[in-house]
């Protein structure tokens, strides 16, 4: 099976590689520059452009591209730029797929947990509605730019979260902080903050590629849900640290201003329901073997 991939440099495509390489599988890169390589293809969503006829001979399409919202604060130039990284992308992605002689199988595209907004002790499932925010706003026009393909292939939706990772991923700025005492839980630490490895994120995304029953929008979530303040313990339980130093609230939105709101100090109850009633099991199911994962 041949799986184009946009945003293929990015933590979780990387390991997407790895996983469809070791099952067999051959993944294709999507550069915006000259191809170097067979496994690479050029295009420049921007301008709308991808190289000519490469669609007619995949079986799968991810779409993983877009700038990280990771990068605080954000300002009106960089909110526009996370805008329209991830619409024109798809765009070019979906128009490509619709025009093509011979169409790939399925697309799967990524959204976030940002559509469900802020939503407390609420558990949220895939049929839960539509939040309000930034985040929100931009992940409902991402799915429906990708939804545009519907008619031409089967189109799967994953709404992903906290990616736990050695590497990178949402701990990325916390870790360090741990690593050296000072790390805590940030604002109450009430908030649910739905997460899973970056291993079981790859691993879903195969899982939905390759079972053709599988269709519409999937949480990326794992099954046990967590609290900041319980990640954060976890953490610095399994790394000898403290975790006391709560940050305020009300500091981080001074700093951060409204990523610190939308980002840090959102509830998201997320379950992993729908997915795992299609088979899907969990390499890092709960949150003990996750940061197990991270911090070895």
């Amino acid at each position: 099976m041949r799986v184009l991939i946009s945003g293929a440099s990015g933590l979780i495509a990387s390991e997407l590689k790895v996983q469809l390489k070791q099952l067999g599988h051959e993944p294709l890169s999507l550069v915006r520059r000259d191809a170097r390589t067979p496994e690479e293809v050029e295009w420049n969503p921007l301008a709308g452009y991808l190289q000519p006829g490469v669609i007619e001979t995949v079986d799968a399409v991810v779409n993983l591209a877009g700038a990280t919202t990771g990068r605080i604060p954000w300002t009106k130039k960089y909110k526009k730029e996370i805008i329209s990284s991830r619409l024109l992308s798809t765009k070019t992605l979906v128009d490509a797929i619709n025009s093509a002689a011979r169409k790939p199988a399925v697309l799967v595209s990524g959204s976030a947990s940002g559509f469900y907004g802020d939503c407390g002790d609420q558990e949220l499932g895939e049929e839960s509605p539509k939040g309000t925010g930034f985040l929100s706003d931009l992940a409902d026009a991402w799915e429906q730019e990708a939804l545009k393909a519907k008619d031409s292939t089967r189109v799967v939706r994953v709404r992903t979260t906290l990616v736990m990772s050695r590497k990178r991923g949402g701990l990325g700025p916390l870790l360090p902080l741990i690593r050296l005492g000072v790390g805590g839980a940030l604002g109450s630490g009430k908030q649910w903050w739905a997460w899973i490895s970056h291993v079981d994120e790859a691993r879903a995304i195969v899982h939905l590629i390759e079972n053709k029953s599988c269709e519409g929008v999937y949480n990326l979530t794992a099954p046990q849900p967590a609290t900041c303040e319980q990640i954060v313990k976890e953490l610095g339980k399994q790394m000898h640290r403290p975790t006391l130093l709560k940050v305020p609230a009300f500091a981080l939105r001074l700093v951060l201003g409204e990523a610190a709101t939308e980002l840090l100090l959102c509830s998201q109850k997320m379950n992993s329901d729908k997915l795992q009633a299609t088979g899907f099991s969990f390499e890092h199911a709960d949150l003990e073997s996750s940061v197990r994962y991270v911090v070895s």
